[in-house]
């Protein structure tokens, strides 16, 4: 058997031909490369959005913590304040029930001494 020894297409034609389709691939290619690019930029996007949404979010969960931490601390300060009014009003309270007994006392005693007087008098 004998090989050929001249190829099957003219050089002229292959060369054309693969600069066809190495141009049309290249295109094709290009295109696909630049719609997958344009996707994964638009997911990008997404994602970035979704992250500025979580970190709003947590930044509102945050804040309304924070709020709730305060109006909390406010009111135990203002449960706070009223106990020690409170308390105040009573120890004011004792101390005049105090000074009332006591003045009562010194008035019984005062009475006992002047009936007492009296009676020395009397019997004198």
């Amino acid at each position: 058997m004998q090989f050929r020894k001249e190829p099957l297409f003219p050089d002229a034609f292959l060369v054309k031909f693969h600069e066809r389709t190495l141009s049309t691939g290249s295109k094709r290619e290009r295109e696909r490369q630049t719609e997958i690019d344009r996707q994964r930029k638009k997911e990008r996007e997404r994602e970035k959005e979704r992250e500025r949404e979580r970190e709003e979010e947590e930044e509102e969960e945050e804040e309304e913590e924070e709020e709730e931490e305060e109006e909390e601390e406010e009111e135990e300060e203002e449960e706070q304040e009223v106990g020690e009014e409170e308390e105040q009003e009573q120890e004011e309270e004792e101390e005049e029930e105090k000074e009332e007994e006591e003045e009562e006392e010194e008035e019984e005693e005062e009475e006992e001494e002047e009936e007492e007087e009296e009676e020395e008098e009397e019997s004198c």
